[in-house]
């Protein structure tokens, strides 16, 4: 069985968060932003001579363009015909052959984030061959809980704590903000039952001495975690410094592969590591920082701001880590739901479908599609 041709989809589905619309529209790269009315997401289909197709999701938002232009120059050649992986241990070397030959292009970056989406879909292609879903071929469990991640309100105290509220009122009990300022988080908090745990993500904006100033400030809100707090997001010391200051950190979405996050570890920098599953190499690279983050005793959480293959993804990995351990989902209403499971709720139950188990609705990716291009040893053809 071999990989016949490769499929590459960029979607964009309009949603709604009940937030004021900004007067200003702005090109912004933060999938959190009040600017965005709609969330992008890359899709990679892998067609074998078979007949069986297998989905990944690449990471990209805004910047999925250079991502595509990865996909279509760099990476899908070196897949292109080559055996489909019936093992893991062959799925990992041929996963890591690719790697190996990129390494030039980085650790990071949009060449990554299309490694990613081709090893999610290889690993989907997997499961369907073993005949297995991959929360049963991690050895994990069907049902999980899952956790709101709200997009900005803007720092608008009064409209974070009706937002949390909104989700509280919804099921969710740990619930996750992407405010910067302190009263918009103090109120959040204040909004909230006590038993209700609250996390902060604020994108990397601040330096070490001001990151510090704020961990202390909010020391006292109980956060379940303050997220990438410092700029550069790789700057090891400067979280290690943060987190001495009483507020657990959360990092690791913008780790350089996953040996970028080793130096977390022998630093004690974080709380807590969120390895990204579009981003950091697809489901072999998180596989490898769970194992290496246990061995450590650091907690994982993986990092999913995504709603195509790789939050199913991601979903499957959550469901092989302790009962704890909560999936990361996008407080949004989708205009369309590409998928049934996108009607979120509390709890996930995941398919007994062997594979990732994700099934687009075809009308919903044709209405939502930006481009379309499928690659094979005939050429390329763009719809």
């Amino acid at each position: 069985m071999r990989i016949h041709h490769i499929e590459v989809i960029r979607l964009s589905i309009p949603f709604e968060s009940d937030r004021d619309s900004i007067i200003k529209e702005e090109t912004t790269w933060n999938a959190a932003s009040p600017a965005l009315k709609q969330m992008e997401t890359l899709l990679v289909r892998i067609e074998t001579d078979s007949g069986l197709q297998g989905w990944g999701e690449g990471f990209g938002h805004l910047c999925n363009p250079v991502t595509a232009q990865a996909l279509q120059d760099l990476v899908i050649p070196m897949f292109l015909g080559k055996n489909v992986p019936q093992t893991r241990e062959a799925l990992v070397a041929l996963t890591t052959e690719a790697e190996q030959a990129l390494h030039a292009f980085g650790r990071s970056g949009p060449v990554r984030y299309a490694l990613s989406a081709i090893d999610i879909a290889l690993w989907d292609l997997l499961g369907q061959h073993l005949g297995q879903p991959l929360w049963k071929l991690l050895g994990g469990r069907r049902e999980i809980g899952l956790y709101a991640s709200l997009v900005s309100y803007n720092n608008q105290p009064e409209e974070v704590a009706r937002q949390v509220q909104r989700a509280w009122q919804a099921g969710f009990h740990t619930l996750k903000l992407h405010e910067t300022e302190y009263e918009a988080i103090a109120a959040a908090r204040a909004a909230l039952p006590p038993e209700a745990t609250l996390m902060v993500d604020v994108n990397c904006p601040w330096t070490v001495s001001e990151a510090s100033r704020r961990a202390r400030q909010l020391a006292e809100l109980k956060l379940g975690w303050l997220e990438e707090p410092v700029w550069p997001p790789d700057d090891i010391d400067g979280l290690a410094q943060v987190r001495r200051e009483g507020t657990p950190i959360a990092a690791g979405e913008n780790a350089s592969g996953e040996w970028g996050f080793e130096s977390f570890y022998s630093s004690q920098a974080v709380d807590v590591v969120q390895p990204s599953v579009a981003k950091v190499g697809g489901i072999t690279a998180s596989l490898r920082v769970i194992e290496r983050a246990q061995l450590h005793g650091v907690k994982v959480v993986p990092h999913c701001f995504y709603y195509g293959a790789g939050l199913l993804a991601t979903a499957h990995l959550v469901a092989s880590l302790p009962a704890d351990i909560l999936l990361e989902v996008p407080f949004i209403r989708f205009s369309a739901l590409l998928y049934p499971q996108l009607a979120f709720a509390p709890t996930l139950t995941l398919a007994e479908t062997p594979g990732l188990g994700f099934q687009p609705d075809s009308n919903v990716l044709s209405n939502h599609t930006l481009s379309h291009s499928t690659f094979s040893a005939e050429g390329i053809h763009h719809v």
